[in-house]
């Protein structure tokens, strides 16, 4: 009998991709033995508009340089090429027809954004979907956590994971000061952020 198909599913903007967020798909790919993790640019997201978010186009290869070692780990198109808003529930009724009612898909977020999802767009239908895989900071409180989820009968995992430290706020900020970002993302993203002069400042 063949297995069931466990899917991750890190959505993000990338703005840009981190070793923090490597490192999450990594633990959640062996915590929750899953086949592989699809990692999802978002296009135009809907809840970033408080600033400018990078082209999703450098977000998108950006994204595919930094996972292209891990044959783990596949970037895809979907949101980056859909036109208008990104909603979560729509990438995942689409991963769900794309690989059937049989797959398994764990949609990977941070703890913090865990409670977001309950203003999400359809958020009933997207529980009904997927099983939510929240990353923590290693010594995160996760008593209340736990138990509001079982008060909104949201099905979620929580994993620690060392590296969230990392923020792409962070690294955009010491882009824009000129301030050192080596062993905070891979340097062959760093090298392309240079290249295109994303984040307004050149650093080592």
């Amino acid at each position: 009998m063949r297995k069931k198909l466990r899917l991750g599913i890190m959505g993000g903007t990338f703005d840009p991709i981190h070793y923090g967020h490597l490192v999450t798909a990594e633990e959640a790919l062996v915590q929750f033995n899953l086949d592989k993790v699809i990692f999802m640019p978002t296009g135009s997201p809907v809840r970033k508009t408080h600033r400018l978010v990078t082209h999703a186009e450098h977000r998108y290869l950006m994204t595919v340089i930094a996972t292209a070692s891990n044959p783990d780990f596949e970037v895809s198109r979907m949101e980056v090429d859909r036109p208008g808003p990104t909603y979560t529930v729509d990438t995942m009724l689409a991963l769900r027809d794309q690989h059937g009612p049989a797959a398994e898909l764990y949609f990977i977020t941070g703890a913090d954004a865990v409670w977001d999802i309950l203003s999400w767009k359809d958020s009933e239908r997207l529980r009904d979907v997927c099983t939510f895989i929240a990353a923590t900071r290693p010594g995160y409180d996760l008593s209340r956590f736990e138990q509001d989820a079982m008060a909104e009968k949201l099905d979620v995992e929580f994993m620690e994971v060392p590296a969230l430290a990392i923020s792409s706020t962070g690294i955009r900020e010491r882009f824009e000061q000129r301030r050192p970002v080596r062993y905070l993302l891979s340097e062959s993203v760093a090298a392309y952020i240079r290249k295109n002069g994303l984040y307004g400042g050149a650093t080592r």
